[in-house]
């Protein structure tokens, strides 16, 4: 004869948190109309150069994507760069990250340095 085995209901848990109690559901972000500028803190009497410039964006939530196609011998480096900076620097990075930061730098020596810059040299040989 078959045992039916009794256990709780899948909703509960879904929406249970440690030990099985309920757990609070995620506060709503709040509506910020598309016009709004957030608050700033008041700008200091000389702005410093290298804070205006964009830096890459690290470990947030991206809304945009692009995909990239590279070569196994790319995709072999850009994991030897990735082990290396854990290994010797101690610096925990996953691709995308290394990737982001890579076309910011590229970006801005591109605005700093125009036609001298490394990303034409590079482009231009191709």
């Amino acid at each position: 004869m078959p045992r039916k085995v009794s256990g709780a209901d899948p909703g509960e848990l879904l929406n249970s948190g440690p030990g099985g109690t309920p757990a609070d559901p995620p506060a709503p972000e709040p509506d910020i109309p598309a016009t709004a500028e957030p608050e700033r803190a008041a700008a200091p009497a000389q702005p410093d150069p290298a804070a205006a410039r964009p830096t890459a964006s690290g470990r947030v939530r991206h809304e945009d994507k692009i995909t990239v196609y590279v070569s196994r011998q790319e995709l072999l480096r850009l994991e030897q760069a990735r082990l290396k900076l854990r290994g010797e620097h101690g610096i925990s990075a996953d691709r995308g990250h290394i990737v982001r930061s890579a076309v910011a730098a590229a970006l801005d020596d591109l605005a700093e340095h125009g036609a001298d810059a490394e990303l034409v040299r590079r482009l231009a040989q191709e």
